[in-house]
């Protein structure tokens, strides 16, 4: 049996009571979803009409003047599938003045500026729809830090960050997904031709493997090894985990009082419930 395999009923029902639960102990019933038109933030959107209705989420494409229009196309699929609320608001505008400041910027720190523009309009359309922003970041990119900080990491909750990637695709076939988004290369859609396992250098399928014997299992480097994989790539692999650290929490804070935030104000009675 594939370790990674999932019962898609069970995830789907703890996923959606999540959303639910999450939102509605706070005192929201809405939710608003980055809709790119790739699997992940389209599994996130039809979790979230599952768990609130769809009259109660709403999609926003923000395109970019590189973006492709597959990727525009797709996630209007997902909007036609859920029958969620939408909204499409260009970021070209927004991004090309910081960028064209600095003509020496390389793609990355254009990238960057690009998915934290996004984080700029989905939670300025939080406040609008008074609805939360759900997280579209799955388990393999959280462990890799294959996001931007504050940019498309950020959320108020996210249903699928204990998902592999393959887990994502096994759900999102599951649930109705539409195949164009599952079927196609995963990609940030940041410049033309980029495609995550080419700026990775490896595909999705091996390194979830690997990760899974990692984290789930708690393996050492030495013994993934000896399970089959490359010394490069298991070294690969444990170095991007560790240095990526810093993403996965909230910042340190220096612990001067009894109760600091993080350390000991921590559990469920601390904000009263």
């Amino acid at each position: 049996m594939n370790p990674l395999s999932i019962n898609t009923d069970l995830a789907k029902k703890i996923l959606t009571g999540f959303i639910h639960s999450e939102l509605t102990r706070v005192g929201f019933t809405k939710a608003v979803v980055g809709l790119s038109g790739g699997i992940d933030s389209a599994l996130s959107c039809v979790l979230a009409a599952e768990a609130l209705g769809p009259e109660n989420v709403l999609a926003v494409r923000m395109p970019y003047r590189l973006s492709s229009q597959d990727s525009l196309d797709d996630a209007q699929r997902v909007i036609d599938v859920t029958g969620v609320q939408s909204l499409t608001i260009e970021i070209t505008d927004m991004v090309d003045p910081l960028i064209n400041r600095f003509p020496e910027m390389d793609r990355l720190r254009q990238g960057n500026i690009m998915a934290r523009t996004r984080m700029v309009v989905l939670f300025d359309q939080s406040a609008a729809f008074q609805g939360l922003v759900i997280g579209t970041s799955n388990k393999t990119e959280i462990l890799l830090g294959y996001s931007t900080w504050y940019g498309d990491s950020a959320c108020a909750i996210n249903p699928i960050g204990d998902l592999y990637k393959a887990q994502v695709r096994q759900l999102s076939r599951a649930i109705g997904v539409p195949h164009e988004v599952i079927d196609k290369p995963p990609s940030a859609d940041l410049w033309a031709g980029q495609t995550d396992e080419d700026e990775l250098g490896f595909t999705y399928e091996a390194v979830d493997q690997l990760l899974y014997l990692l984290v789930d299992e708690r393996y050492t480097a030495e013994e993934c090894v000896e399970a089959g994989f490359s010394v490069d790539f298991v070294n690969s692999v444990v170095n991007r985990i560790r240095r990526n650290q810093f993403k996965r929490i909230m910042p340190p804070i220096c612990k001067i009082s009894n109760r600091t935030i993080g350390y000991d104000f921590l559990y469920l009675r601390d904000w009263g419930t």
